[in-house]
């Protein structure tokens, strides 16, 4: 598999899979099935176009630095501002769709990111298990004599 079939492959697996655990486990909290599928879809969709604003823009400003180097600290930024924006758009969105104060959505969305920080974690280990990365080995043609 490609590298960029491999990355298309990755991001809709993981958001389905996200989308289904999402809603399974608001209707759980009691929420209607329909607004929790709406908040689950419409997280999927607004961090998918954040990742994407997000890490352009990210990597813009990583180009005018001296160093390029993506270090430990620079990568903890990238995290923290992503999750962070993430966070602050989704807030409004899960309030209205579920019919909740701005307060019970914080920490709904502070909830659901706690989750997908696990579900990351396990879903990308999986999946390299699954179809490894790909390497930039070649190899060789050349037939082996026995």
């Amino acid at each position: 598999m490609s590298a960029t079939t491999r990355r298309i492959v990755y991001v809709i697996a993981y958001e389905l899979v996200g989308i289904l655990a999402v809603t399974f486990g608001l209707s759980a909290l009691g929420f209607d099935g329909g607004q929790s599928g709406a908040v689950a879809i419409a997280s999927s969709t607004v961090a998918v176009t954040w990742n994407f604003i997000w890490t352009s823009m990210f990597e813009a400003w990583e180009r005018r630095q001296e160093s390029q180097t993506r270090t430990v600290k620079r990568r903890i930024v990238h995290a923290i501002g992503f999750e962070g924006g993430l966070t602050c758009f989704l807030i409004p969105v899960v309030a209205w769709v579920l019919k909740v104060s701005l307060l019970e959505a914080f920490f709904l969305q502070a909830s659901i990111l706690v989750f997908f920080l696990i579900y990351t974690f396990v879903f990308t280990w999986v999946f390299d298990k699954i179809w490894p990365p790909y390497t930039n080995v070649v190899e060789s043609t050349t037939p082996v004599n026995k």
